[in-house]
């Protein structure tokens, strides 16, 4: 029942087959849906992350034997050995008959063709790449891996800032390979060559291995299980269930070029007597017998060494060629057993599924111990989860991390706004981050599994759709500014906020087009969870909770540092070090440090603070992101602020500017504390705004941020630790210095 369930979310429809030697060839008409289930034991959910540990392998079409020998070195697949075509080869048992049993390895990627003058890489496909149509676009603003000759980096693809959607809104072509930029944290050509990459490199995503219920899913997932059913194989052959004779395993190279490595092998070896391919993924499973003279010119070799067929396996799988295409535990079951059977090898009743090692680290610049600090603090914070009114865990860590006065004087509201009141009580000065990111929340759930997402805050869907997705739960009684209005402080709030904690989430996929006719998608954004209404009901799932997707936070370059969500993490972090490196003695003013609930999507939280406090406040520094026209995607004329050159004096916003004589104070004190500071307009709105209606001048305290309200967006460790030496000068300045 469950296999029929989760095939109800679109596919991407009949794809062509990426068949030996012709990619346009489709399925024969002798080919067949298997209709037999798979045997007893061949594969359950506690072999699924040794499948979709597959699916993290860097194997890039032509760059198999620089990315492939790791895999061997890791001791992880003993036995095999690497061909100069780049070929994974075992062998069983000797003598004839001869078989072969192959699966493609590679899967399609970039090359570098260029590395611009400000530092970015562009791209081009090496040979087709996927026939999915949003492909290319499923790249932007995700992390990537760059696969130099020294071990890989991290890119991200840019995109467009969220914040700036009005100037993009007649940008509505799909994106393809010639559109992508790739930002690796460099500001210029050499430092990009210094830091070890060259022309033809080649790129891939930067995915985890990726399970939900009942199934794998990632790039390419359909051609990976069927490697992990071909290793898996060879492992169950060793242990003895081969035949008689020799049966060669190959975890073949270059498919996307038509298994040039796979022909290649047959034609340099002792001619087999049967060849089994596991092929890519497809809408629909088949199990055929294929003539070779089907297979253009990579047949030749074929026939050569006297094959007049092959077996030919095809999984079924969800989104076929997209980054979430899906295959099933039964259906993986199925095409091992089928193999097993092509084969002629035996399995037994129950057996364990071979696993890939893991992929290898990014390398990472030198980084002085005070950038190697602040990244550490943003990896503790961006890899948490808060949408609006889901800040828990983000409360939870800051409580914890602040230093022990701080933690003895923070209150907590019933809406989960954090204040900590530092300095004598006059001329009171507010700053304020905020703990939430932008993202999505259940609205409704279809029968059949299906669920419906509204949006929260600015997220911008195309770079969510075709994606993981992630459902999480919140900790009962937790406030939120669903249920609070701020008025309440009791000391219950701070202690259930210490206490906090939930279940894990609950993994998934974003749902893509099959045939897209935009950039954005139309309507509603959908996710599935490999499970149907009913059994979602049962694991807890109901409107409003929140969906995000997976994030991981990481140094880029020397001093740089990509992530989901540094809007508003690094603030967060900025008012933490502050507080850390504060002496409440050397105050000579009030200061609130302050984090809100609620801001992306309506300035919730803070407009409860500003009823409390914004009649007494003399002004308010909101500490958030400026969102810089730094990127090669957007016209310098407004918010211009180079990443590296400091933090900023968010001077103007769509909702709010400040007085020429507050720029002037914090000019003057940044002068003094020696901090470099540039000054700007962007657009979006802050917190603080909602401050000026009380009289409390708004003013941002930020650090220039590319690629805004995106999985990727980017700031350079150099601002944010000059951004806390600002903070800290203008907590401990006197409150009416030059025009205060």
């Amino acid at each position: 029942m469950r296999l029929q369930i989760f095939r109800n979310p679109r596919n991407s429809g009949a794809r062509r087959l990426r068949c030996l030697g012709s990619p346009a060839l489709v399925l024969l008409a002798s080919a067949f849906l298997a209709s037999s289930p798979p045997l007893e034991g061949q594969a359950t959910a506690s072999d699924l992350p040794a499948m979709a540990s597959w699916v993290t392998v860097d194997a890039v079409t032509g760059y198999e034997t620089r990315l492939l020998p790791p895999l061997l070195g890791s001791g992880a697949m003993e036995g095999w050995t690497i061909d100069r075509w780049g070929n994974l080869v075992t062998r069983v048992g000797s003598g004839s008959p001869r078989t072969i049993v192959a699966c493609a390895l590679d899967r399609p990627g970039y090359a570098a063709t260029q590395i611009t003058d400000h530092g970015y890489l562009r791209v081009h496909r090496i040979g087709s790449g996927s026939d999915h149509a949003l492909w290319d676009q499923a790249h932007e603003a995700q992390p990537l891996r760059v696969l130099t000759a020294d071990g890989p980096l991290v890119g991200v693809a840019a995109r467009a800032n969220g914040h700036f959607a009005a100037q993009h809104r007649d940008e509505t072509s799909l994106i393809s390979a010639d559109d992508l930029w790739i930002d690796v944290g460099a500001s210029t050509a050499e430092e990009v060559r210094g830091m070890g990459v060259t022309l033809l490199d080649p790129i891939a995503r930067h995915l985890p291995a990726w399970t939900l219920e009942g199934a794998v899913a990632g790039p390419d997932a359909g051609r990976r299980v069927g490697c992990a059913a071909v290793a898996t194989l060879a492992d169950a052959a060793r242990t003895g269930g081969a035949g008689s004779g020799e049966t060669v395993f190959v975890l073949s190279a270059q498919e996307v070029f038509g298994w040039v490595g796979l022909t290649s092998f047959v034609a340099r070896h002792p001619a087999p007597d049967r060849l089994v391919v596991l092929a890519p993924g497809q809408a629909r499973r088949a199990r055929t017998t294929r003539p070779v003279e089907d297979f253009g010119r990579a047949g030749d070799p074929l026939a050569v060494a006297g094959l007049a067929s092959v077996s030919w396996l095809v999984p079924a799988v969800s989104d076929v060629g997209s980054h979430v295409e899906r295959v099933t535990v039964e259906e993986a079951g199925a095409l091992l057993a089928d193999a097993a059977e092509a084969a002629g090898v035996e399995l037994p009743g129950r057996l364990t599924w071979t696993g890939a090692p893991a992929p290898a680290a990014f390398r990472t610049g030198h980084m002085d111990e005070e950038l190697e600090s602040l990244a550490q603090r943003l990896d503790g914070f961006v890899e948490r989860y808060a949408t609006p009114s889901h800040e828990w865990s983000v409360r939870r860590g800051l409580l914890e991390q602040m230093p022990a006065w701080a933690r003895e004087a923070a209150v907590v509201d019933d809406m989960g706004n954090v204040v900590v009141a530092v300095g004598p009580d006059r001329d009171t000065t507010v700053f304020m981050a905020h703990m939430d990111e932008v993202g999505y929340s259940v609205a409704s759930i279809a029968p059949d599994g299906v669920v419906t997402l509204d949006r929260e805050g600015g997220a911008v869907s195309s770079a969510w759709e075709g994606q993981t997705a992630l459902l999480h739960f919140d900790p009962p009684g937790a406030p939120t500014s669903r249920t609070g209005d701020g008025t309440d402080t009791s000391a219950r709030w701070k202690a259930q906020s210490l206490e906090a904690s939930a279940p894990a989430p609950l993994p998934g996929v974003f749902l893509t087009r099959s045939d897209p006719e935009t950039r954005h998608p139309p309507g509603p954004m959908r996710v599935w969870f490999g499970m149907d209404g009913a059994e979602l009901a049962e694991r807890g799932v109901e409107p409003g909770q929140s969906v995000t997707s997976w994030k991981e936070g990481n140094r880029m370059g020397r001093t740089r540092y990509v992530a989901r969500a540094l809007d508003d993490r690094a603030g967060t972090i900025a008012l933490l070090e502050a507080l850390r490196r504060l002496d409440p003695e050397r105050l000579q003013a009030k200061a609130l440090f302050t984090w809100s609930v609620h801001e992306e999507g309506g300035l919730i939280g803070a407009r409860a603070m500003a009823r409390r406090y914004g009649a007494t406040a003399r002004r308010i520094y909101s500490v958030d992101t400026f969102v810089s026209s730094d990127t090669p995607l957007e016209s310098p004329h407004f918010a211009y602020a180079p990443l590296g050159e400091g933090p900023v004096l968010r001077a103007g916003e769509n909702s709010s500017i400040s007085p020429p004589a507050e720029r002037a104070r914090v000019r003057h004190i940044a002068d003094a504390a020696g901090v470099p500071l540039q000054m700007g307009l962007t657009q979006g709105g802050t917190d603080g705004t909602t401050f000026t209606f009380w009289g409390a001048p708004n003013q941002g305290l930020s650090w220039p941020g590319r690629y805004s309200h995106s999985p990727g967006e980017v700031l350079d460790l150099r601002d944010l630790a000059n951004l806390v030496h600002l903070v800290v000068a203008v907590a401990t300045a006197p409150g009416d210095t030059h025009g205060g």
